[in-house]
C-alpha cells in the first residue's frame, strides 16, 4: 500500500514547487487510479472548471524530490499526495507511465523561456508543464479527504474518461490513461 501520510488539508502555493531548469516547465506528478479488475479509472472534476473531467495531480514540491541510486528521479511521493488531497484515493503505485509534456501555451508565471521560431515560421513555445504520471490500484476511496468539498469524483470506463479528457482539452493526460493498463474495450 502507499506510505502516505492522510493529511487534512491540501498543500497550496507554487513557491515551493519545481521547475525543469532546461524548458522552465512546472513539473507535475499524478496517478491513473484502476480499479482491481482494470475496467474503470478514477475521475476527479478540475478545480478551475467543475464541467471538466480529469485524473489527480498536482505540483512536485522542493521536499518531495527523490533521487534515486541511479540517479533517476522518482516523483511518486507527489503523485501519491495529490491523488490523496484531491480524489481521497488511497492504493498501491504498481506501474510507472512515464512523462508527457504540456504544450499548451505557457502561462504568465512561466514566461522566463522564450518562443521559438522554426523553419516555415513556426512558433514553438517551451512546454508548460511535464507529467510524471503512475498507475496506481485503488485500495479504498475515502470519504473525507482534502479537497472533498470541493471536487467531485466518479470511476468511468476507458471510453468515457478519453472522452471526458478529450471534452476538458487535457490530451496529455489522455496519453497518460492511454499507457495504463485499463481495459480499453
Amino acid at each position: 500500500m502507499s506510505n502516505i501520510t492522510e493529511s487534512k488539508v491540501a498543500r497550496v502555493g507554487r513557491e515551493n514547487q519545481v521547475y525543469s531548469e532546461k524548458t522552465g516547465a512546472r513539473i507535475v506528478a499524478g496517478c491513473v487510479c484502476l480499479t482491481a479488475d482494470h475496467s474503470k479509472v478514477l475521475m476527479i472534476n478540475s478545480s478551475a472548471d467543475r464541467n471538466k473531467w480529469i485524473i489527480p495531480k498536482g505540483g512536485v514540491e522542493n521536499d518531495e524530490v527523490v533521487t534515486n541510486a541511479d540517479g533517476t528521479i522518482d516523483y511518486s511521493k507527489t503523485a501519491i499526495r495529490e491523488t490523496w488531497e484531491e480524489s481521497g484515493c488511497v492504493g498501491e503505485i504498481v506501474d510507472k507511465l512515464g512523462f508527457v509534456e504540456d504544450m499548451r501555451p505557457p502561462k504568465e508565471w512561466n514566461n522566463n523561456f522564450k518562443d521559438e521560431i522554426h523553419k516555415d515560421n513556426i512558433i514553438v513555445h517551451p512546454p508548460r508543464s511535464e507529467f510524471h504520471i503512475f498507475e496506481m490500484q485503488i485500495v479504498k476511496l475515502k470519504e473525507e479527504f482534502p479537497e472533498s468539498q470541493k471536487r467531485n469524483r466518479k470511476l468511468a470506463s476507458f471510453e468515457e474518461a478519453k472522452q471526458d479528457l478529450i471534452n476538458s482539452k487535457r490530451p496529455e493526460l489522455l496519453e497518460a490513461l492511454k499507457r495504463s493498463s485499463i481495459l480499453k474495450e
